[in-house]
């Protein structure tokens, strides 16, 4: 019986060291998903605070400055050349069926460069022209 113990003395290890990669890797997934869900939760917030203030002030510069103040947390922020804000023009004054869009382009960076540099989200606000 003690020559059996001894022949599988490693065999713990030997298992353990197969095992680590694998949890390593499902480990770094988990969070690398939250990061990318908690992301875009915030862009599609940031995105609609944005269409609510296009909606209402018909001011593309007022909706891109929405945005970028509803999503202070991501890092690197938010930059004018990521909104883009359908139509331009903005709503007619007497418009209620028309709709103005606000669509965030962001390129969110892992937290490690494990699964690459970084992966594209977006987040779109739509909302009926003077509310």
């Amino acid at each position: 019986m003690r020559t059996r113990l001894r022949d599988e003395h490693g065999a713990g290890a030997v298992e353990f060291a197969m095992i680590v990669p694998l949890l390593l890797v499902l480990v770094l997934g988990i969070a690398e998903f939250g990061h990318a869900f908690q992301v875009q939760g915030t862009l599609s917030a940031a995105a609609r605070e944005g269409a609510r203030v296009m909606a209402l002030q018909n001011d593309p510069a007022a909706a891109r400055a929405a945005v970028r103040g509803a999503s202070p947390t991501l890092d690197p922020a938010v930059t004018n050349a990521q909104i883009t804000v359908t139509p331009q023009t903005g709503c007619p004054l007497t418009s209620t069926t028309q709709n103005v869009r606000v669509t965030v382009d962001y390129p969110m960076p892992f937290l490690t460069d494990f699964f690459g540099a970084r992966i594209g989200l977006t987040g779109t606000g739509v909302m009926r022209c003077n509310g």
